[in-house]
């Protein structure tokens, strides 16, 4: 009963969620489907998925009742993400620009002109002329083979992935306080918490699915969900409390929660003396606003003593003042955390990883924790969640950053022998320092110093921030531009060769989860016309550069081949990867992936066969085994609300749309739910310059304007101030509005905080 309950509130509250016996309802009795297991194409939850296929199509789409990540429930995005596939724009053949004309061309020679283009690039120019930008919906093996021809096979770090723009804070906060990427802990968690904390994380939009599960233990044990945030959403509404801070003043926060831990004798002593150091880092570091911005952080250990007098400076009555929460709801949030009988999981995506200071925000979370003890533990940890589905398992894991390799990074010699050495390339050939991450990449190709850049599974020139200066960068005849995608985007409109990619049920592959869990699927469907998959366009360019001796696998079998030999990389108990015999029995499961088990907490010597160091826990990240807590300050954001413009922008998405809008834009239901974009402004705001609910206003920063229909009292309620505006539609492009500043650890971008100012159109 109390699991029916649960159901009926989350179906009351979220339309988008769909349960598993409501889909049933909608397939024939008598429809003779043969369903096939893989995951949700869209975001980092995981969803296992079956779809019926019949006569060789994909007709249908349910939960997988034996995935322990969604057991059966779908989100409104996963349930219809088939529709789009047939779309009648789809890209189904090549197409080649000719005297400003596209030109119907076979993919064979497509791939010849994009191999002579690239080849000739280098030849002029040098190889770091030629860049690739990929993506967190890159399957396993489309990352790993990008990762070995940019860096193996030509010998340039001039790949980077649109997971900078989303996950890299998380990456670089796990690094830092850890020395190892990647959540601890896993979604049981949400089984066991008494408390959850989202960090400016939507997440009955984002992660409904998830979101579910907590509604279903607040109905059913009496779990309490706390919304802490910039706007009220429907995460705030099905909460138990929802508090609202100021933008930028989150960092102020944690660190008074902290400050209140320390000073009321919350603080599990035995586990910080035995298991954590304590560092501060540079500060005033800018916001990466310049071109060719260079930062390097100087990490030195402190005593606990210096970290307590820091905190003096964030007691809940001066952070009260500027971050506008009570003093009353800080110390509510301290001592949550500080009441050593409940037990918490905090969870955030992107409004902590978007952030100027968004490795500092990651660090200060697990500071809580860490000064609490709670972490690795079932119901106990910090979880960040992903906003695509191979965020982790692709860009993270397999290592599509500039910096990184499949294990490890470019910086570290030992790293590079490695990749070497499985690669079968001389270690010299990999170069030992990063070049461009994802904003400076597309910051090169405006200044002329990368001449020809290959994007596949992604479109930048919706999604990177402030488009308004990129895509006339790509427009400039000094760069050759390579698209890869299923469908045309205002991307894919500034292409020279436009390659047609199959859609992933269109071809076997796998994908990592939020939760380390690695996900395979087979391919149920043929792709349309002469689409072809990312992995084995990269081969066929790369044996037509010479290369053709590094990349040997078959085209039949080339998926099983590269993920075989990417689990080289991995061999050992602290991120051993699962063979893919297991993975095809099963919906997915957990790296560590040790003698036939799932790794489900690790750093925890009850779970985690990796520690060996004789204690409870072991952080095996860091040489000394133990975790860091970092002194991280409050620093304002890059640009502020002022005279000239007075509102902050938030930017986000909704349910029914997924990032640019390329794929759910195009599936007829969705789109017809959420035709177009809007700015929600609060009713007093509106009030007071005569908008109402429906009037198209013109949203106006330094950099560029987008004209939307307000939206009053409708879905979200931003404070006095603030608007905020979805970016899946590319008739609107908000991101011509928006701030290229990054946080200077991870450089991502913070596409929640800049100034505005709103004029009635």
């Amino acid at each position: 009963m109390a699991l029916a309950s649960a159901m009926t509130a989350a179906a009351t509250m979220f339309p988008g969620i769909i349960f598993a016996d409501e889909q049933e309802k909608n397939i024939p009795k008598d429809a003779d489907l043969d369903w096939k297991k893989g995951p949700c194409r869209f975001c980092g939850v995981g969803c296992g998925i079956l779809v019926g296929v019949e006569n060789g199509k994909a007709v249908a789409v349910k939960g997988d009742p034996s995935s322990s990540v969604n057991k059966g429930l779908l989100c409104v995005k996963g349930y219809h993400q088939i529709m789009c596939i047939a779309s009648k724009d789809r890209l189904t053949h090549a197409l080649v620009k000719k005297n400003g004309t596209y030109v119907k061309t076979p993919i064979n020679d497509a791939l010849d002109l994009v191999a002579s283009k690239m080849k000739q690039t280098i030849k002029n120019h040098g190889k770091d002329s030629v860049a690739m930008y990929t993506s967190g919906q890159s399957t396993i093996p489309e990352g790993y083979v990008a990762s070995k021809f940019m860096k193996g096979a030509i010998g340039t770090n001039n790949l980077d992935c649109n997971a900078r723009l989303c996950m890299a804070s998380a990456v670089a906060g796990f690094l830092t306080t850890f020395g190892a990427d990647e959540p601890m802990g896993c979604y049981e968690d949400i089984d066991s918490a008494d408390y959850f904390i989202t960090w400016g994380n939507n997440m009955a939009e984002m992660h409904p699915v998830l979101f579910s599960r907590m509604l279903e233990q607040k109905n059913r044990r009496d779990a309490k969900i706390i919304d802490f945030a910039t706007r009220t959403t429907r995460s705030s509404t099905a909460s138990n409390k929802s508090i609202l801070f100021e933008p930028q003043t989150d960092l102020a926060v944690a660190n008074a929660i902290c400050y209140e831990i320390v000073n009321n004798g919350w603080v599990n002593t035995s586990f910080v003396e035995e298991h954590c150091n304590f560092n501060k880092g540079l500060t005033k570091m800018g916001y990466g606003l310049e071109d060719n911005y260079k930062f390097k952080d100087k990490p030195s250990k402190i005593s606990f003593e210096e970290y307590k007098e820091f905190l003096e400076d964030y007691t809940p009555e001066k952070v009260s003042k500027y971050s506008k929460v009570s003093v009353k709801d800080i110390k509510y949030l301290a001592a949550i955390y500080g009441d050593p009988n409940k037990k918490v999981v905090s969870y955030w995506c992107m409004g902590m990883n978007q952030h100027t200071r968004g490795t500092w925000m990651n660090n200060l979370v697990y500071n809580i924790h860490l000064l609490t003890g709670k972490i690795s533990q079932p119901g106990n940890g910090p979880f960040s969640l992903t906003g695509q589905p191979s965020a982790c398992g692709t860009a993270r894991e397999v290592g599509t950053f500039t910096h990184k390799l499949p294990k490890g990074v470019v910086t570290n010699e030992k790293h590079r022998r490695k990749a070497a050495k499985i690669w079968k390339v001389p270690y010299e050939r990999i170069p030992s320092k990063p070049t461009y991450h994802a904003t400076e990449m597309f910051r090169a190709v405006d200044r002329g110093d990368i001449k020809f850049i290959w994007t596949q599974v992604t479109n930048p020139l919706v999604s990177l921030p402030k488009t308004s200066r990129y895509k006339p960068g790509m427009q400039k005849e000094s760069c050759f531009v390579v698209v890869s995608d299923v469908f045309p985007t205002p991307t894919s409109d500034l292409a020279d060769v436009i390659l047609p990619a199959t859609w992933h049920i269109e071809k076997s592959g796998l994908y990592g989860n939020s939760e380390r869990r690695t996900q395979h699927w087979d391919k149920m469907v043929e792709g349309p016309g002469e689409t072809t998959d990312d992995a084995w366009m990269t081969i066929e360019v790369a044996k037509r550069m010479g290369y053709g001796d590094l990349f040997p696998y078959s085209k039949e079998n080339h998926v099983e081949e590269i993920y075989n030999e990417y689990r080289q990389f991995h061999v050992g108990k602290k991120h051993n990867m699962a063979p893919l015999e297991v993975l095809k029995s099963q919906a997915g499961a957990i790296w560590p992936y040790v003698e036939g088990k799932s790794t489900q907490w690790r750093f925890n010597a009850a779970y985690d066969p990796a520690c060996d160091n004789g204690k409870d826990f072991h952080f095996y990240g860091k040489p000394d085994g133990k975790a860091v807590i970092w002194q991280r300050p409050y620093e304002p954001a890059a640009e502020s609300p002022d005279d000239e413009y007075p509102f902050w922008l938030n930017t986000g998405r909704v349910i029914e749309h997924w990032h640019t809008g390329s794929m759910t834009r195009r599936i007829p239901v969705l789109h017809k739910a959420v035709p177009h974009s809007y700015v929600e402004l609060h009713p007093e705001d509106a009030k007071k310059m005569k908008i109402k609910n429906g009037e198209k206003v013109k949203v106006v920063s330094r950099r560029g304007s987008c004209i939307l229909p307000a939206s009053v009292n409708e879905r979200g309620l931003p404070t006095i101030g603030q608007v905020f505006v979805p970016f899946f539609d590319e008739n609107m492009m908000i991101n011509d509005v928006t701030l290229d500043a990054f946080c200077p650890i991870s450089k991502e971008p913070d596409y929640k905080k800049c100034a505005v100012k709103i004029i009635k159109a």
